[in-house]
């Protein structure tokens, strides 16, 4: 049973790592089998198949992400009033504890997640929508409370511009923090980058609704 472990633990962290860097659909089973030394049995035993590998992956984030942050947003569901940066402020606390479960796990999660998106997996949006809807629901509400005039369409397309950049500066932020370094002789770290990058999602979502109405107008004038 060790060695069985031993094994699982290891298909999944060779995963990990080749998912995050090179993509899920460039990743193929036998690269990761030879990176991790074991064979192509051994995967389908423990996960059946890539894609069951893949989830397993990123289950070991959202098992710890998700329950976090639907305890956040309950406890921000308790007051009468709320901005639109408190309701993104609620995933600043399990992001950052990634980190202390694994070293670079907010940007390793953030990759994979990102990975989900790009290489259109639908089967990944699939699986996290159907085991966390409650905890995305809560989400949503709380962005229609503190914004209560977005239509179903606006806040779709906000959110995930939204998705899109934080996915973007948290799976970058060991290269964004780096360049900051140099080019500001500022050290940022990740409590720093989130800091940053939260009220500027928070503004767009909760942005006039009439400035896109007018851009639509005035391209199509």
């Amino acid at each position: 049973m060790k060695q069985q472990a031993t094994t699982k633990n290891r298909i999944l962290d060779t995963a990990e790592l080749l998912f995050a860097a090179r993509g899920f659909k460039a990743t193929s089973l036998r690269a990761i089998t030879t990176a991790a030394g074991v064979n192509l049995a051994s995967v389908n035993y423990h996960y059946g198949d890539k894609k069951g590998l893949i989830r397993a992956v990123l289950s070991r984030y959202l098992e710890q992400f998700m329950p976090a942050l639907e305890m956040e947003l309950v406890t921000l569901h308790q007051r009468d009033e709320f901005s639109m940066e408190e309701v993104f402020f609620c995933a600043k606390q399990p992001l950052l504890t990634l980190d202390t479960c694994k070293a670079n796990g907010t940007t390793i999660f953030m990759s994979l997640l990102g990975r989900g998106y790009t290489d259109v997996q639908g089967h990944l949006r699939w699986f996290i929508t159907t085991h966390y809807d409650e905890v995305i629901q809560l989400f949503i509400s709380a962005v229609r409370r503190a914004h209560p005039c977005l239509d179903p369409e606006t806040l779709f397309w906000r959110l995930h511009f939204t998705l899109g950049a934080a996915v973007f500066t948290m799976a970058s932020s060991t290269a964004l923090c780096e360049i900051a370094a140099n080019d500001f002789s500022n050290q940022i770290q990740s409590d720093d980058l989130i800091n940053r990058l939260v009220p500027y999602l928070a503004a767009g979502v909760a942005a006039p609704i009439e400035l896109n109405q007018s851009f639509v107008v005035n391209i199509s004038g």
